[in-house]
């Protein structure tokens, strides 16, 4: 738990990547790759502030600050946090506070220094509230939950040796596959509906009509942008459509696991046809045991994307760079 808090509330938190990026900069400064170090910085931070927004990064703070406080055991919370919080007494002006006076919530100042004085940003890092704020989180997390990350991890592993040699001990006809994570890999399967153990057919594609079907203003997970409303009322689907509907998604018998989402779906001919995002929910065990049967993935139909980018987004430029195929080859 002290892990997880950790990682979403630093990395979640710009100000605080920021802080850190500037912080690993400054350890490198006696290297003799420090200015090589240096230039992609640069880099780095006139991208990254390009797309960074003060006020909503100011609302994450004020929303990561109290889970990292409140939900988790006290003594994995920074003491210099806590100490912050009693002073203002709530998320918000603190969050204000601490936005309104570090050198490294403002956004021009930094990318100045980066480019100009970055040793002004490395002393910052002693002084600056922001900077001891998000250090003090870290030196707690590497003095007191790393080390015991570490040995449950050790402990972890033999017994991972242990439960696999017993697999193989006692499934000795099964052919057990090497550990895949973080390497390249390829899935395959067939289009294909599929019935639910409780006999409920499913095809395996769905519509725009759908969509609409469900259509729910206001809902979180159902409304529809007005835009896209116009194009479904106007029946203005461009070269997108089939047989005057829309394909929006469709799913396949491929075994995919968490991490696959956004994986490029191919046809037998190398075509891009989709992207590959979920699971079906009688599929959601696959990790543990794949059935053909009713292990489907899910994948947006690209013919879907193609439609958003052109007629939703107006960027039809985009559409034109790329090299469509009809009919498939």
């Amino acid at each position: 738990m002290a892990r997880d808090y950790y990682l979403e509330t630093t990395s979640k938190i710009e100000l605080f990547t920021i802080v850190q990026r500037i912080r690993a900069l400054s350890s490198k400064k006696e290297n003799n790759n420090y200015s090589e170090a240096l230039i992609r910085e640069i880099e780095w931070m006139n991208d990254f502030l390009k797309e960074n927004n003060t006020n909503v990064d100011k609302d994450i703070f004020a929303a990561m600050m109290q889970l990292y406080i409140e939900n988790q055991p006290p003594e994995y919370v920074s003491p210099y946090a806590k100490e912050q919080l009693k002073k203002f007494t709530n998320y918000k002006t603190w969050a204000d506070d601490i936005y309104s006076k570090s050198i490294f919530a403002d956004k021009e100042k930094v990318i100045d220094l980066v480019k100009s004085d970055p040793t002004k940003l490395f002393t910052a890092l002693n002084t600056d509230e922001a900077a001891k704020l998000v250090l003090s989180i870290s030196n707690l997390y590497d003095n007191d939950v790393v080390p015991k990350l570490n040995a449950l991890q050790t402990t972890i592993n033999q017994l991972q040796r242990n439960y696999m040699k017993a697999q193989i001990d006692v499934f000795n006809n099964k052919t057990f596959y090497p550990d895949a994570n973080s390497t390249l890999r390829v899935a395959f399967g067939n289009v294909n509906g599929y019935t639910s153990p409780l006999g409920k057919k499913y095809e395996f594609y769905t519509y725009l009509d759908g969509v609409m079907e469900k259509y729910k203003p206001g809902d979180y997970e159902f409304d529809v942008p007005e835009k896209l409303l116009e194009l479904y009322k106007k029946k203005d689907f461009g070269k997108y459509a089939v047989n005057g509907k829309v394909p929006v998604c469709f799913i396949a018998s491929n075994h995919t696991t968490g991490g696959n989402s956004g994986s490029p779906a191919l046809d037998a001919y190398g075509n891009l046809i989709g992207l590959n995002f979920d699971r079906v929910w009688e599929g959601t065990m696959s990790d543990v045991n794949y059935d053909p049967s009713i292990c489907r993935n899910i994948m947006v139909d690209i013919r879907y994307v193609l439609f958003i980018v052109d007629k939703y987004a107006g960027a039809k430029h985009l559409v034109e760079e790329m090299n469509l195929v009809y009919p498939k080859k």
